[in-house]
């Protein structure tokens, strides 16, 4: 009898899932770029894109997380109001000494991986009034914020839950 080797955490995507979405992906920019569909050229755009899809799977190995393009999309209306409310939120808080700052650091547990789910989360929620992601302390990430009184980690954990939608990831914050 032989030993079945476990199965893949549903975070990760199998190798061959990750390398057709790679040259995928490498394919599309290619034709996008090409100034013609000749034969030629695109048998050699093929040979370029499995060089390119190898080189990338050896380079950045497949990683927890796959965002989900059409339901990232759907966060860009929220995403847009987010960075023009934390554009004027900053401003008049610039501009008006009677506002309250307490600035400081908050760290924020998550429940995404390190990878392309966590680099998208600090990224999105860099454009959130008043905070800025600024590093990782135990694999925690920390934020940078204009009031500590606030609950920035709560409106954070409510911002990951959006973004869980587009990102295959478990959660834990209720």
């Amino acid at each position: 009898m032989t030993a079945k080797s476990p199965p893949l955490p549903p975070s990760l995507p199998p190798p061959r899932v990750a390398a057709l979405g790679r040259a995928f992906s490498l394919a599309l920019i290619w034709l996008l770029l090409m100034p013609s569909a000749k034969p030629a050229d695109l048998a050699f755009g093929a040979v370029v894109v499995v060089a390119a899809t190898l080189v990338s799977l050896r380079l950045y190995k497949p990683a927890a997380g796959n965002v989900h393009l059409r339901s990232l999309l759907g966060l860009m209306p929220h995403f847009i109001n987010q960075s023009v409310h934390a554009g004027f939120d900053v401003a008049r808080r610039a501009f008006d000494p009677r506002l309250p700052l307490q600035p400081g650091f908050v760290l924020c547990p998550l429940d995404f991986p390190e990878g392309i789910a966590r680099n998208t989360f600090a990224t999105i929620t860099s454009m959130m009034p008043g905070t800025v992601p600024c590093g990782e302390v135990d694999g925690v990430l920390e934020y940078h914020c204009l009031d500590i009184n606030q609950p920035v980690v709560e409106q954070l954990w409510a911002e990951e839950r959006k973004l869980a939608r587009a990102l295959t990831a478990g959660r834990r914050h209720g």
